[in-house]
């Protein structure tokens, strides 16, 4: 369902992009963007998130060797922090990046503690993690992210986490309390869209949010029905929307919203624009194991359209 593709949308995520649009601003960075990594600073591809440590130039080895030194980390003051946690962020530190945020659990600072709940999480979906661990991991990014749109309600990160991270707790929770969590999840990232129109991520995930439940078996559906009277449900056009507006925000952000569109507008019919974006999406330049299954995927689309 929804959360198990969720799951693998926003933690798979590697756009090739210009390295001058890896880390943005504090105020403006999201997940989209942030997740921008050059293929040429790659070495091992990707495993649920990247693993490959790009090469360090001489300018960036001085920040990079800061972040190993605990004594340095308390005396960094806070937009410091922040500042190396994208910096890890970018360059898929996942485990630095954790202990590092991990000193600030108890921080009022929703800014620390929405990352905190992307680093927790991003740990929980990395290959080899033990089920115990995960499981934890998971349930730690959920209590972070609560804690972070307790803090600050309107950070639209925070809400968006908090979207994410509900979404896998209820992979734990049963079928009833995931379907009850799909409402809350919508909320929520419409919300974090409210607060910022511009997030692709934000856009591309209620984009899912919606097609999922737009192409929802009749039986499943059904299912859904007996536990609630108004089980969630939308529209190919209503994911359509999303899609457009993601891409509208930040062109070619992501293979996986161009193979998405492709598949919407062959849920609507539409022939045309659909053999349209699935080329878009064959010829994203492949560089993660994800955007390598959007390829295939996308090219097996096409050979059965002719």
């Amino acid at each position: 369902m929804f959360a198990t593709v969720l799951r693998r949308c926003v933690s798979g995520k590697l756009l090739s992009a210009p390295a001058a649009k890896l880390v943005r601003a504090r105020g403006t960075s999201n997940y989209s963007t942030t997740l921008r990594r050059t293929a040429a600073a790659l070495t091992s591809g990707r495993a649920a998130l990247l693993l490959g440590l790009p090469a360090l130039s001489c300018l960036t080895f001085e920040a990079y060797h800061r972040v190993q030194s605990s004594t340095v980390l308390y005396a960094l003051e806070k937009e410091e922090v922040l500042e190396q946690a994208d910096y890890l962020y970018s360059c898929a530190e996942t485990e630095k990046l954790y202990q590092l945020l991990l000193q600030y659990k108890d921080s009022d600072n929703a800014e620390f503690l929405w990352r905190l709940a992307r680093a927790s999480r991003d740990l929980s979906v990395q290959p080899n993690v033990e089920a115990g661990r995960k499981k934890q991991l998971m349930f730690d990014a959920f209590e972070y992210a609560k804690k972070a749109l307790d803090k600050d309600d309107k950070c639209f990160a925070a809400h968006k986490w908090y979207a994410v991270c509900l979404s896998d707790v209820g992979d734990y929770e049963g079928i009833k309390t995931k379907i009850g969590n799909s409402y809350i999840i919508r909320e929520h990232l419409e919300r974090a869209i409210e607060l910022n129109p511009k997030d692709a991520t934000s856009l591309f995930i209620l984009g899912y949010w919606c097609f999922s439940f737009a192409e929802l078996p009749w039986y499943q559906r059904k299912v859904a029905a007996v536990i609630f009277s108004s089980p969630p449900n939308s529209t190919y056009e209503e994911a359509l929307e999303f899609f457009l507006k993601a891409e509208e925000a930040d062109p070619n952000f992501y293979s996986k919203n161009l193979l998405m569109l492709g598949k919407t507008y062959l849920g609507m019919k539409d022939r045309e624009r659909a053999l349209h974006y699935l080329t878009k999406a064959k010829e994203y330049p492949a560089h993660t194991q994800e955007e390598k299954e959007v390829h295939k995927e996308a090219l097996d689309f096409l050979k059965k359209l002719g």
